[in-house]
């Protein structure tokens, strides 16, 4: 079961649909300082995303483990690639809940698409998929996510806690989140340092 905002129609002209949030300088949230939001859904009930550049300390092998999907000896022997995918900090709601961001390769029937390349996957099954090595080419999974309520959201861009950009597939999916702040901004040319106070979007 996904959050409610997850339910509006999709790709909503005016909606920030597959779009990144970056928090501004002087975010009052500490929460959200140096953020990278992925907005999974907008619509005018609210909204949902996932931060994509904050770190779990949890393992996926232990996390794994304790859902019962495999046993602690078959987490020894999982593959790297599989024991080192990083699980990440999606925000402050529902902290134990799990959400994968994932390319449209994989397909299961909880799957939501995002975009034309991007879907949301919220079950088990996909982490079953993915420990076995039959999951999506492409994935980051987070604990948790943001939420906004009808109006919050485009109040808080108004007020300029963020930065809306286009999101990649390359910068959301990769997993050097200790630069992916920095990058995205470089990508979109903004020089936090001279930018302009009076507009929140790129």
């Amino acid at each position: 079961m996904l959050p409610n905002e997850l339910k509006t129609t999709r790709a909503v002209p005016g909606y920030l649909d597959d779009q990144f949030l970056v928090a501004m300088p002087g975010m009052p949230d500490e929460r959200f300082a140096r953020s990278v939001i992925y907005l999974c859904a907008h619509s005018a009930e609210g909204a949902m995303g996932l931060i994509i550049n904050q770190a779990q300390d949890m393992r996926f092998p232990d996390l794994l483990v304790q859902l019962g999907i495999i046993g602690e000896a078959e987490a020894i022997r999982l593959p790297p690639a599989t024991r080192d995918f990083l699980i990440r900090h999606g925000g402050p709601v529902d902290r134990s809940r799990g959400f994968v961001l994932h390319s449209d390769d994989y397909m299961a029937e909880s799957s939501m698409p995002v975009s034309e390349e991007v879907c949301l996957t919220a079950t088990v099954d996909i982490l079953r998929a993915i420990s076995v090595g039959k999951g999506p080419r492409r994935a980051l999974m987070a604990l948790g996510y943001a939420g906004w309520g009808a109006g919050q959201l485009e109040n808080e861009i108004a007020q300029n806690g963020w930065l809306t950009c286009p999101a990649s597939a390359d910068l959301l999916f990769d997993s050097d989140i200790e630069r992916k702040y920095d990058r995205i901004l470089e990508r979109i040319g903004i020089d936090l340092a001279h930018f302009s106070p009076t507009s929140g979007h790129a």
